[in-house]
């Protein structure tokens, strides 16, 4: 999801489109949420993991 989010980002980025750029943001930002609870140890989603 993060890399989606960068992707997503990058492309809102370089064409100028506000809304490919907002969803790379809010995809980065869940994507980087979703990591840190599964690096700490809570499960995400009824996974032990979040990869």
């Amino acid at each position: 999801m993060i890399l989606v989010g960068l992707i997503l980002l990058l492309i809102g980025f370089l064409t100028g489109v506000a809304i490919i750029w907002t969803i790379g943001i809010v995809l980065l930002v869940i994507g980087a949420v979703l990591w840190v609870l599964g690096a700490v140890g809570h499960s995400v989603g009824g996974r032990a993991h979040y990869w």
